[in-house]
């Protein structure tokens, strides 16, 4: 999905928001957000391989093949400045990706991220949510748990939907590697500015996790933004709030550029 920036001047390239969604979601968790971000800003939002409709990436299910997925996409969308979105598992693959210093890249903000050490997840609930792979029952539960905030019926049915439809090699591949994978000793290559956003209501990475995890790694001066009431899907539960972090961070981020 590319939403287009209409108010730009015609000699001015656009500032595109590419948002990478999380662990049996897809780009469609982003539509809001767009919408609210329109028409000042372009908002590319791919599924990531094995969740949504796309095939899986072409070097398996790996941090870094989800990061080559994404370029080639920004690539074929011949984006000229943009700031990486990373919501959970799609917050470790933005930064996987930026530490590249990809050409274009000015930014990442990243929300409710994956830490770029191995995710704090208990074996327990590790293997619970192996063998939920599939099941309605269990694909509603995990909606209730990982949300704090009342969702309208429609929305909710869509991320249901998105869970179900998530491949089982992609659904597992997380569970047992990507989740497990360690990228922290490469967070000293990021050199575009960051910022953070949490729900303080968040069961599944409570921001204490960011702030042990993440934000050491990250560059001086970002900060930790924390959304009060939400949990972990920031996209459908505070879309307004992160809108207004996405756009404030776009015009520090264009000032520092002018």
């Amino acid at each position: 999905m590319l939403l287009p920036a209409s108010s730009r001047a015609p000699d001015t390239a656009p500032l595109t928001f590419v948002c990478l969604h999380y662990w049996a979601g897809s780009g469609k968790e982003w539509q809001t957000v767009a919408e609210l971000l329109a028409p000042d800003y372009q908002v590319l939002a791919p599924d990531l391989g094995g969740f949504g409709s796309a095939l899986a990436p072409t070097g398996g299910f790996t941090v870094d093949a989800y990061a080559d997925q994404i370029l080639e996409q920004i690539a074929a969308q011949q984006l000229q400045q943009y700031v990486l979105v990373g919501h959970s598992m799609g917050g470790k693959i933005a930064l996987a990706l930026a530490v590249r210093q990809p050409v274009g890249l000015v930014g990442v903000a990243l929300l409710s991220p994956a830490p770029p050490t191995p995710e704090p997840m208990t074996e327990e609930d590790r293997q619970g949510s192996l063998r939920a792979y599939g099941q309605r029952l269990e694909a509603e539960k995990t909606l209730h748990k990982i949300t704090a905030r009342t969702l309208p019926a429609a929305v909710q049915q869509q991320i249901v939907a998105d869970n179900l439809r998530s491949s089982k090699a992609a659904w597992n591949a997380w569970l047992l590697h990507g989740s497990r994978e360690n990228i922290a000793a490469r967070l000293g290559h990021l050199r575009v500015p960051c910022t953070l956003l949490a729900g303080d209501r968040d069961a599944v990475l409570s921001p204490s996790v960011h702030g042990l995890e993440t934000l050491p790694l990250l560059p001086e001066g970002t900060r930790l933004e924390i959304v009060g009431g939400a949990g972990h899907l920031l996209p459908y539960e505070a879309p307004e709030e992160v809108a207004v972090l996405l756009r404030s961070f776009a015009q520090q981020l264009l000032k520092v550029a002018n």
